[in-house]
């Protein structure tokens, strides 16, 4: 609209000036030819090529693939960081730093005076008095460290996001709709960070009433953990739509039931993903060490000990447990069904590759489950498995990908 403006102004600028010269002095002819030459080739440059800024807005081949490893190396981070942050939960270290400043505490602290002072506030909190009131600086170390690491690493996705944005920004490579889309990813960034200090901060609040090992909520870790997915989800999607070819596939009632069964079975993926915040928020995985039954039974006497009956869902760790096994074992048999249903679809290779790669990492992360609850939760193998869940839910947005609709 503000083109639009200009140039008609512009235009009656120059009839009024040719007007004029027409009514001008003896030297109106000469100015009139040399004006009339200069304009016209000003008009048929303007109507040869584009502005500038039409130009920059349409990003090309390049452009888009340049922006999609971009996208594909932030998820790649934030894939990073959920990792960090499971080993960070299963070493019991997210409450070693009692404040949160965003500029001040990224200098750790270097002298042993520094160490006694950031040890002294760690003493003044319900973490060291139940349970860790024997520690010393050096074991206080190890696990100051591994949150540090995590809120650093956090720092450095923040900044993967929002300094290239705003380079490509500038350069005018977004058009519209990834202009939208960058702009909610850099403020869920900047929200992600808020809400992990708010996670953080549920930990480190004193509770009388409670004989519990002090925690973090579990509805915050699930909160935070929920919206890191989101995020990856996001960016591993628009990075692979910009980089992968589009399939034309012919539009047939078995490939849209076959459409429909993966984005089904993508929030089952998901929603199983975020069920293991709630069994890491109350160490659940400890509960039945045993598979597939849990103890001697199939369903737990104590599933349904709290009351109101919902209240088990979230805090009874016996039933929190049931709920994963029992959503592990759904997203394995649904990808299974998709996997078998597809094989009588006609598809592109890449998108068979996508399915195979689907249904190999679905048992092969539910055999680290199973392992992870049998040998008693060990560290390294439930990063692990945590990890795996970020691969499962990977494979299944990339199928999504194949399988998306070509515009018309």
């Amino acid at each position: 609209m503000l083109l639009l403006t200009l140039r008609s102004g512009l235009a009656l600028s120059r009839v009024q000036t040719l007007r004029f010269v027409h009514s001008g002095p003896q030297n109106g002819p000469q100015w009139r030819n040399f004006i009339q030459k200069r304009w016209k080739s000003t008009t048929v440059s303007e109507m040869a090529t584009p502005s500038r800024a039409a130009v920059k807005s349409l990003p090309n081949s390049m452009a888009e693939r340049v922006m999609g490893r971009w996208l594909l190396v932030c998820s790649g981070m934030v894939a990073g960081a959920v990792i960090l942050g499971g080993v960070t939960r299963l070493t019991e270290s997210g409450l070693s730093m009692v404040d949160w400043h965003l500029i001040k505490e990224m200098k750790p602290p270097s002298t042993q005076d520094e160490w006694e002072a950031e040890f002294h506030k760690y003493q003044q909190y319900p973490e060291f008095k139940i349970l860790n009131h024997d520690m010393t600086v050096n074991e206080f170390k190890f696990i100051w460290y591994m949150e540090y690491s995590h809120r650093m690493w956090g720092r450095a996705v923040g900044l993967a996001y929002i300094l290239p944005a705003i380079y490509f920004w500038r350069k005018g490579w977004f058009n519209r709709g990834m202009k939208g889309r960058v702009l909610g990813l850099c403020g869920f960034v900047c929200f992600q960070g808020l809400l992990g200090w708010y996670m953080v901060k549920s930990g480190l609040e004193e509770k009388p009433d409670s004989y519990d090992v002090p925690r973090v909520s579990q509805y915050r870790l699930a909160a935070h953990l929920g919206s890191a997915l989101v995020l990856y989800c996001a960016s591993l999607w628009t990075g692979l739509s910009l980089l992968l070819p589009k399939h034309t596939l012919t539009e047939t009632s078995q490939l849209l039931k076959l459409r429909r069964f993966t984005h089904w079975t993508t929030g089952l993926v998901f929603l199983t993903a975020l069920s293991g915040a709630f069994v890491a928020g109350l160490d659940a995985g400890l509960v039945y060490n045993s598979f597939p039954k849990m103890g001697d039974r199939w369903i737990p006497d104590d599933i349904l000990a709290f009351s109101p009956a919902l209240q088990n869902f979230f805090e009874n760790p016996t039933t929190v447990q049931f709920d994963h096994r029992i959503l592990g074992i759904s997203s394995v048999a649904a990808i299974t069904g998709l996997y078998y249903f597809s094989q009588r679809i006609p598809l592109p290779r890449r998108t068979k590759l996508a399915l195979t790669s689907l249904i190999t990492v679905a048992y092969l992360q539910v055999t680290l489950g199973i392992s992870t609850l049998l040998l008693y939760v060990p560290t390294p193998l439930a990063a692990t498995h945590q990890s795996g869940s970020l691969a499962l839910l990977s494979m299944a947005i990339w199928l999504m990908n194949e399988l998306r609709r070509v515009p018309k």
